[in-house]
């Protein structure tokens, strides 16, 4: 019995990854969710996380940073729609330092309810990507 399933993951701009893995590990807004082989079908809406996957017959996780989306889970393959998705060596640091700083400055003026939820997704989005630099 093979015990690796297709995955893909795409963004507005790329096919960020199309390939045969063992699992994936995702941030769904219910949790952290692993995915393997023969995994329930589903839909759910994915959250501003990490994103682990593990090729076959490799122990280490790869990890990237994502920005949330969607996850279908069907028999033939696993499907990741993103708006952004990063590996570790793909993220500039500074640019990400710097996002960091401007949610923080936004937050602190709390101008209007719009501006605070946009502010505070930029704040998830920006600490994502730092801490899965400074992991790996």
């Amino acid at each position: 019995m093979a015990t690796n399933f297709m995955l893909e993951i795409v963004t507005p701009d790329r096919t960020f990854f199309d390939g045969e893995v063992d699992m994936v590990i995702l941030r769904t807004t219910e949790g952290d969710m692993a995915i393997m082989n023969d995994h329930e079908q589903m839909v759910a809406p994915v959250a501003i996380g990490s994103l682990r996957v593990r090729k076959q017959g490799e122990e280490k996780f790869r990890e990237a940073s994502c920005s949330g989306g969607f996850v279908t889970v069907t028999y033939e393959k696993t499907t990741v729609v993103t708006d952004s998705a990063e590996w570790a060596d793909e993220i500039d640091m500074n640019r990400a330092k710097a996002a960091l700083q401007r949610a923080q400055k936004r937050l602190e003026r709390r101008d209007s309810e719009l501006d605070y939820a946009r502010a505070l997704d930029s704040l998830s989005r920006a600490t994502n990507r730092i801490r899965i630099v400074e992991k790996n």
